[in-house]
């Protein structure tokens, strides 16, 4: 049995060799150079301790990227997640085409989001873009900052929209038929059914897709920049955005990386508070 085992270890060496070599060595580094004043090259050169903990503390441009990333990640979060689910349930209504749609509807997994920022640029276009023309309105959707976060936002959550489709047709399809029947015959109608049966059937699934989608939308960073890097002024200028701009325009690695770390525990954060969460409600039941 102790040999077994040996050899269970040795299959998983390789993934764990990758995972030190591409994640954990990369994460050290970030939090050693923290706690240093870099050069242009981002080489470690005075050892500075906690300052540029404080100093991102004190600026008032962290704490605005930081409310600008919550207000993203809610409009990312909540719009994806109830697109994918409502448009799963679409899918178990039996409809022509509905094959067609459902292979449709999953297609923004394939396409990269920088190709899909440069479509939608020329879409929310305020002279020729389609949504002013269907609108009937004059709006600068990406130079406006009153539309701009928005306008990132509704884009990000559409192109996670498709994979947690996916995620949510594969939780509604193992649902068990005699659920609903049982259902039906104790004379509960169609919401009373998905209140009481679709609901708490899917909810391990809605727990995964919440969870990936705080995640990925505080890793968002490609359609900002290609959109509106950021702007107008800063609207639009989440803390990854913040990170890249620290680091690739002002040569502050430094600070960047303790930005970095910051960011890395805001995730963590809220990840196990969304656990608690959920795991409280598994134990009032």
């Amino acid at each position: 049995m102790k040999q077994y085992n040996n050899k269970a270890y040795l299959y998983m060496l390789p993934a764990l060799a990758l995972l030190v070599i591409f994640a954990f060595y990369p994460f050290v580094q970030t939090i050693i150079r923290s706690l240093y004043a870099t050069d242009n090259m981002g080489v470690n050169t005075i050892f500075i301790g906690f300052k540029n903990y404080s100093d991102l503390l004190s600026s008032p441009s962290f704490w605005n990227s930081l409310k600008v990333s919550f207000i993203y990640v809610i409009i990312v979060v909540v719009i994806g997640v109830l697109l994918g689910f409502a448009t799963a349930l679409l899918c178990r209504v039996n409809f022509p085409a509905i094959r067609f749609f459902s292979a449709a509807y999953s297609l923004p997994i394939a396409i990269a989001s920088s190709g899909m920022a440069l479509v939608f640029k020329v879409m929310l276009n305020q002279s020729v873009g389609i949504l002013n023309i269907i609108l009937k309105t004059n709006i600068n959707w990406l130079a406006d900052p009153k539309w701009a976060l928005v306008s990132v936002g509704v884009l990000t959550a559409w192109l996670n929209s498709g994979l947690n489709f996916l995620y949510f047709s594969s939780g509604l399809a193992g649902i068990d038929d005699r659920l609903y029947e049982a259902a039906s015959i104790d004379g509960a109608n169609s919401f009373n059914q998905f209140r009481n049966v679709t609901l708490p059937s899917v909810r391990p699934i809605m727990f995964f897709v919440v969870v990936t989608n705080i995640i990925n939308a505080f890793q968002s960073f490609g359609q900002i920049k290609l959109l509106t890097q950021g702007g107008p002024g800063e609207s639009t200028n989440v803390i990854v955005h913040d990170i890249y701009k620290n680091a690739f325009m002002n040569y502050r690695y430094g600070y960047a990386s303790a930005e970095s770390v910051v960011l890395f525990f805001i995730v963590m954060i809220l990840t196990i508070l969304v656990f608690r969460t959920n795991g409280a409600k598994d134990a009032s039941k």
